[in-house]
């Protein structure tokens, strides 16, 4: 994965006005009502849409690492741990609400949800999507005992970004940090 660059576009300068809006974005507008503001009779009903709706993209990884759940938890929202993990620049504020920019500037967005050492909820995007555009990730972790079961979730991106999403998370996470972490 190699998103162009914008070079106008930092995590600092990510608002939580843009945040939002983002998130609100990548999660769909609130559907079903059909009365706008103040109306006092419904609208007429139309006939249901008997084509199926397209499956919104996402993506679904497992993995399992030898260590505990709290590790992993760090690694990713930690600065200096996701640099030493893959070697590019990183900003990370660890809080819920928090913004981080990746990869030198990359990959930004904020956290949305954080529940310590057993999920991570990203609004998430590449520097290269339009402005307010988000997508969601999320990261849960299973404790088995020996090993920590990583459960990663990526959804509703441009369709055309599949294909390079899916080969960036396994290239820029899931194998380094197999490495990182044996």
């Amino acid at each position: 994965m190699r998103p162009h660059m914008n070079p106008n576009v930092s995590a600092d300068s990510l608002t939580r006005r843009q945040a939002i809006a983002g998130i609100a974005l990548a999660l769909g507008t609130l559907a079903g009502s059909t009365r706008a503001f103040g109306d006092t009779e419904p609208a007429a009903k139309t006939a249901p849409d008997s084509a199926p709706k397209p499956a919104r993209p996402a993506l679904h990884y497992e993995a399992d690492y030898k260590v505990r759940p709290q590790r992993i938890y760090k690694v990713l929202l930690d600065s200096q741990q996701f640099v030493a993990l893959t070697g590019r620049p990183a900003k990370i504020d660890p809080t819920a609400g928090g913004s981080f920019s990746l990869f030198g500037g990359l990959i930004l967005g904020r956290n949305i949800e954080l529940v310590p050492f057993q999920r991570i909820v990203q609004a998430w995007r590449p520097a290269h999507w339009d402005p307010g555009v988000y997508s969601i990730v999320k990261f849960e972790f299973q404790d088995q005992g020996d090993v920590t079961r990583m459960l990663l979730d990526h959804k509703g991106f441009p369709e055309a970004e599949a294909a390079g999403l899916d080969s960036g998370w396994k290239e820029h996470y899931l194998e380094p940090l197999a490495r990182f972490l044996a």
